[in-house]
This record gives C-alpha cells, structure tokens and sequence, in this order.
C-alpha cells in the first residue's frame, strides 16, 4: 500500500508557511526576467542554486538570504497575485484544505504599493483561490525583527483593518539571535488589546528563554518552531500545561543548523510528552519540501506511526486561527477520510 499517496490525499492543515519562501522557482525566474529585475541566473537551475537550500546551510541568518529575489519579484500587484493562486494550487496538490499563509507586508512597497494594497491583493488572490481550488487560506502578518518597534506598530494597526476580511492573526519574524522578542512589546501589547491572534517564532535557534518571553510577554498563544524548548523543564511544564501550539517545520531547523542530524528533532518527544505539536513546512522553495513530504521524513527517520501523524495532524486542525464551527467543519471531513482507510493504516 503506498503510504504516501495516503497521506497525500488526507485532508489536513497547514499552519506555518512564508509566501515568499514558497514561490515556485520557474515563477521568481520568469518574473525578474520579464519585469527587467537584475538577477545573477538565467535558467531554472541557476536559480534554485539562489533560491533553495541545495548544499551548507550556517545558520537561520544563512537561511533568511534565500529571500532576497522572492522579495523583489513581489513589488506589484500582478505578480503577488499570481504567486499566491500558485501556492494555493500547489497546497491543494497537497492534500491541504486549509492553510495558514504568512507575509510581512511592509517589504512590498517599493513599487509604488500601500500596505492596504498588499493586503487587498493577497487576500483577492486567496478569495479566488478558494473559488478555484476548493483550498480555505487565511493571512498572518510579519513583524520583522530587525525593524524599528514603530514598524511592528503599523503591522499591527494594518491587520486590525482586515482582521474580519481574512487576515487572522500577527506574527514575530526574522532574526531571533540578535532581536530579542521584547524589543516589540509595546506593538504586541496593542495587538493583544485589539483582541488579534499572536503567534511569535521563538526557540528557532539556541534561545529558549524566548519562548516564555513570546507568550507571556508578547500574549502568543502560539509558537512558531519552538525547536529549542527542551532547554529548560519551567517552559516545557507552561508548554504543556497551557495547551500552547508548537508550529514544527523539521526540515528547515535542519537547515539552519538548529538540529545537527533530522533523527535528533525533538518533535516526537514533545509529541509523547503531551506538547500540542503541529507539522509545517515553513518555506517550500527554500526548504525544498512538500508537507507530505515531511510527514514522510516522520515515519521514515523518526519511526512515526500513524496513529502519530493522524494525531499531528488532528492537532493542526485544532490549533489553528479559525472558528470553532469551522474547525468542526475540518475535523468532519478529516475524519471521513480516516474512516474508509483499512486498519493496517491506522497503526
């Protein structure tokens, strides 16, 4: 029985993927040549040498460069739409009914676009996609770092604006070594008074004391990666206690060196321990990885059964940014699928 055609067609959820990390490489290719954007490769091999992790990868810092010219190919409203009907197409070849879509919106201005209208243009393209695909899709909006509180600010009053027109929910992104989560406190403190969504990447590299830091002081009620949580019991014990989501991308911890080897990721030990773990991809292109595809690196490399990707997976509809009636929606139709497999699947 092929297991991976199964998981292929399970209908699950994806709670953790940048757009610009998740460009279909021919598409940043054709859209820099086409739009005269000075770009250093000339056919699609070259440029998945620029746009994916094919060889050493350092660091998150090594990690983050992969974004450059996804970046500059997402300046006008033709080619953000197109990339987003392109990615909802690829989830849907995915076996994904939902997914959770991340932009930081302030690095798409400088061809003349408001933040209004970056937003509009995703989430025409997600309305869209939808129609087409039969794919839901929702927006959380990126903070960076590196940025001025300010800039975290105006993130945040932008997602107020759309935050019953398919935005869900903002974000903490970029460079965790050297921008730690407090620096955005004041716009965290605003967003949580607005009543928004919060989820922070924290413990993405070796700093656990992040993670309580994003929840208790930045109000996340969930946790992008949280590789690094193992470090310290307190986190661990609040983890499980509180129910808190752990959004896993294995694969790209891999490549930014925050697991040594994929056989050493914690997440079925967290997943054993009671920790509510969900499974990711975080970028496709730059991580070169389908969702199926990880739940696959998981049975393979970390002997998951499949009782434990269906909870994973059950786990992901549960956590993520939707109503409850919409959840039971997912769940409903998660469960039929389970139902008609044979048992042997189930095991």
């Amino acid at each position: 029985m092929d297991i991976q055609n199964i998981i292929n067609n399970i209908p699950k959820v994806e709670l953790h993927c940048h757009i610009d990390g998740s460009i279909r490489p021919k598409t940043i290719l054709e859209l820099a040549l086409t739009g005269g954007i000075d770009v250093p490769f000339f056919n699609i091999e070259e440029a998945k040498r620029y746009l994916q992790i094919t060889g050493e990868c350092n660091s998150l810092k090594d990690y983050l460069d992969k974004f450059h010219f996804p970046v500059r190919v997402m300046q006008k409203k033709i080619n953000i739409y197109r990339i987003i009907m392109e990615l909802i197409e690829d989830s849907k070849m995915d076996g994904i009914m939902y997914t959770e879509l991340r932009l930081a919106p302030l690095q798409h201005l400088k061809g003349g676009l408001s933040p209004e209208e970056v937003v509009e243009t995703v989430l025409e393209a997600m309305k869209d996609g939808k129609d087409k695909f039969g794919v839901v899709s929702v927006l959380i909006l990126c903070s960076l770092r590196h940025e001025p509180v300010e800039k975290s600010i105006e993130v945040v009053k932008l997602a107020r604006k759309y935050i019953s027109k398919g935005v869900v929910a903002i974000d903490l992104a970029g460079n965790e070594s050297d921008f730690p989560p407090e620096i955005h406190k004041k716009a965290f403190d605003l967003a949580y008074e607005y009543g928004i969504n919060i989820t922070v990447h924290a413990g993405e590299t070796g700093i656990c004391a992040n993670i309580l830091k994003s929840i208790i002081d930045l109000h996340a009620t969930r946790i992008g990666h949280g590789v690094f949580a193992y470090k310290d019991d307190k986190t661990l014990v609040y983890l499980i206690d509180n129910h808190i989501p752990l959004e896993m991308c294995p694969t790209s911890n891999l490549q930014t060196k925050a697991i040594s080897a994929y056989c050493e990721h914690p997440i079925r030990t967290y997943l054993k321990n009671g920790i509510n773990v969900t499974l990711n991809t975080d970028n496709r292109t730059v991580s070169n990885i389908t969702l199926t595809e990880e739940y696959m690196n998981l049975i393979s490399k970390l002997d998951f059964s499949m009782e434990e990707i269906l909870q994973l997976i059950r786990n992901g509809i549960n956590s993520a940014f939707a109503s409850k009636q919409f959840k039971t929606t997912m769940l409903e139709k998660f469960n039929t699928y389970v139902r008609e497999l044979p048992e042997i699947c189930k095991n």
